[in-house]
């Protein structure tokens, strides 16, 4: 079976410091000033390349460190893992947008930071602006749009170029609830014509619905990993036990 995402041993750990002072110390003398917080301890496993998988848990349990280290955006402590092709994130919409140029200028900026050349972005520049549906405001600097604006660019951009792997964090609730489903059917065309997704959740029934199997992580750990479905239930049992305190299916921010 051929892999599209592997991840091996795969851990990330954080410094934290009580002050610039300690910090300071530690730079200067080093003396210790820090305390190590494991926000995801070593996890291993593989995604298929066509599959749909799903990453579930409270916030603060490590799902959001996960993605930042398969996107690229930070350094794990231990472990490795490989990605086969180029991968499109979407961890917070509209990060990297420089708000005095136009939404056109972000777009090419944002597909050079790709690594796609311009005639490339030409060849895609005109669906992205439609699907975002900001037609008269693209020529505009994004200063001036709305959050839901901002939004919609940023999900524009970061699913209108081909990658074969596609990792989603919390990204399909943008805009109003007509723009959700143009959202939802994207990615969902995404994973018909065989794209990879990895795709971090508090909305279990979308986790369901788009992915075939599912990591449950809880407290940095892997607490379950199966078909979406049991992993959902198991979790919900979890949460159900606990007096659904710290559920959250309504679609927040994850912590780390």
């Amino acid at each position: 079976m051929k892999y599209a995402v592997s991840v091996n041993n795969l851990s990330k750990a954080y410094r934290l410091y009580s002050g610039p002072r300690a910090m300071l110390k530690e730079l200067l003398f080093n003396i210790q000033g820090h305390q190590l917080f494991t926000a995801l301890h070593p996890l291993s496993f593989q995604i298929a390349a066509g599959e749909a998988f799903g990453v579930i848990g409270n916030n603060g349990a490590g799902k959001s460190t996960l993605l930042k280290l398969l996107a690229g955006t930070c350094v794990p402590t231990t472990g490795d893992f490989s990605i086969d092709g180029n991968v499109g994130a979407l961890l917070e919409l509209g990060v990297g947008f420089h708000p005095d140029h136009t939404g056109r200028d972000n777009i090419y900026f944002n597909g050079a930071i790709l690594g796609l050349t311009r005639k490339e972005i030409d060849t895609r520049i005109d669906s992205i602006i439609a699907f975002s549906e900001l037609e008269k405001f693209i020529d505009e600097p994004v200063k001036t749009y709305s959050s839901g604006m901002y939004l919609r660019l940023g999900f524009s951009v970061a699913t209108g170029f081909d990658f074969p792997v596609l990792i989603i964090d919390e990204a399909l609730a943008v805009g109003d609830q007509k723009f959700q489903k143009k959202c939802t059917d994207r990615i969902i065309d995404f994973k018909e014509k065989g794209g990879t997704i990895l795709f971090c959740s508090h909305n279990l029934h979308q986790v369901k619905l788009l992915c075939e199997r599912a990591l449950w992580i809880h407290e940095g750990e892997n607490r379950f990993l199966g078909p979406a479905r049991e992993t959902v239930e198991a979790y919900q049992a979890f949460l159900r036990k606990n007096n659904g305190s710290q559920h959250s299916d309504s679609g927040q921010n994850p912590g780390w």
